[in-house]
């Protein structure tokens, strides 16, 4: 054990990591990047095919990137937003509303996607409350959702093993199916079903929109949840049906944002313009935490008056800090100047059609695709769906021997997530699939399966 991963394990507690684990095992140390590649303190190179945590989008040490930073550094670092303007902020923010979805026309920044989440659901409440429905305070979330960690976002949060432990501290939210065929429960057929899971979102809404402040949803992907993807014409469906009865539209970008689908937001590829859009992670291109919360001028117009009630009493120290500006600035200005989202969709294709090898494989139960976000469910019976128990850690023993073969992954459980920065070449996208493919391969169907952990947290992300 050299010296940084000792004083690592004296010191440092790791997000979603159950440390005894940490502790009893060997840990990598990264030193150094290049484009689409971490490298190790002994010099070893590996795909960074988790894009550092679905944050990275055009590599590690991209020159416009570096230089943007360097440059305003030259400036000024950080200076708060009350009471003052920073340039940084102002003309990121000019740039963010031509690329979101139109009838979007303000922000509020933050520092992370779940604070941007966190904004969203006081700003809905409060929303309500100026406008004097005092019973609409109730949250419609799906099973299996997950928009962050604070009090706030966890309770509109689904996945049970995360959340449970802090039940009694949570405000109470409305639940409504996640729209997975793979996983559906509602009906025999879920292809031919006419998506029932839109029909029960109705229900709900019919039955309680007068106590129904919002509704939240991570659009197209349940990424946290292992990549649930949402049959076509759902998210444009729930927005006529939110509409229909008057309750917000609160859409998550966080994950799905900045060409992770393989358009600049998911909204877009079913062109509906939400009432509040969050994003985070890939704002900066991966490179500093900033998010931002987007809202239409009806939402925003309902907080200005002389009341000091109207006054949205939210901020934070590093609010529309101009350094991670700058980063965003760069972020946007290489969409443009190097053609990324035209550059997507062969890419795109390239993975699909390397993806169609995997069904060969004796324990892959379905293949999940939304642009370069892939998840790729491991099961015991492909027949019946029968999960592998989670105490075998399939997903990541499988993420484990990938990093033999130079490719760095992270499981949800069961399901080997892929997540590549968009700047990876359609070679590299082939080549990293075939690692995955090799790995699953190894660990499913050559390897003894054997019980690592009583600790399924320690087989999360």
């Amino acid at each position: 054990m050299n010296e940084i991963e000792s004083k690592d394990k004296e010191y440092i507690w790791h997000p979603f990591t159950q440390m005894q684990d940490w502790l009893d095992q060997p840990q990598m140390v990264i030193e150094a990047a290049e484009g689409i590649k971490l490298i190790d303190d002994q010099g070893n190179a590996y795909y960074d095919g988790v894009s550092s945590l679905w944050v990275n989008l055009h590599g590690h040490r991209h020159p416009t990137m570096d230089q943007a930073i360097i440059d305003q550094l030259g400036k000024v670092a950080h200076t708060t937003m009350l009471g003052l303007i920073n340039v940084p902020a102002t003309q990121l923010a000019e740039e963010l509303m031509t690329v979101v979805p139109k009838g979007l026309t303000k922000l509020f920044y933050s520092d992370d996607g779940s604070t941007a989440v966190e904004i969203a659901i006081k700003m809905a409440y409060q929303y309500w409350q100026l406008h004097g429905k005092k019973k609409k305070q109730k949250f419609v979330t799906l099973a299996n959702s997950y928009h962050g960690d604070t009090i706030g976002t966890v309770s509109v949060g689904g996945i049970d093993l995360f959340h449970r432990i802090f039940s009694s501290l949570l405000f109470e939210s409305i639940q409504a199916p996640s729209p997975c065929c793979y996983h559906c429960r509602l009906v025999s057929d879920p292809q031919n079903c006419g998506m029932a899971c839109i029909d029960e979102v109705e229900k709900i809404l019919a039955h309680r929109h007068e106590e129904i402040a919002a509704m939240i949803i991570e659009p197209l992907v349940q990424a946290a949840a292992g990549m649930l993807a949402q049959p076509p014409g759902y998210l444009k469906r729930l927005r006529e049906v939110t509409q229909k009865y008057n309750v917000l539209l609160l859409v998550d970008e966080v994950a799905t944002g900045f060409g992770r689908t393989g358009k600049m937001f998911a909204c877009d590829h079913e062109e509906i313009s939400p009432d509040m859009m969050m994003v985070a992670k890939g704002i900066t291109g991966g490179y500093l935490p900033l998010a931002a919360t987007f809202m239409t001028d009806e939402i925003y117009k309902a907080f200005l008056g002389d009341a000091q009630q109207r006054t949205f009493f939210h901020g934070h120290s590093y609010t529309g800090n101009p350094l991670c500006c700058a980063a965003g600035l760069a972020n946007l200005k290489i969409f443009r100047e190097e053609k990324v989202l035209a550059g997507l969709p062969e890419k795109v294709a390239a993975a699909r059609e390397q993806l169609v090898n995997f069904t060969a494989l004796k324990h892959v139960g379905d293949i999940r695709q939304w642009g370069l976000m892939i998840g790729i469910e491991l099961v015991e019976n492909p027949g019946d769906k029968t999960p592998f128990p989670w105490e075998l850690a399939v997903g990541a023993k499988v993420c484990k021997q990938a990093r033999q073969h130079g490719l760095i992954i992270r499981p949800i459980g069961s399901v080997v997530v892929f997540m590549p920065p968009l700047a990876s070449t359609v070679g590299e996208i082939k080549h990293m699939l075939s690692l995955i493919y090799l790995s699953i391969k190894e660990v499913t169907e050559e390897q003894k399966l054997q019980y690592v952990s009583k600790d399924v947290s320690a087989v999360m992300i």
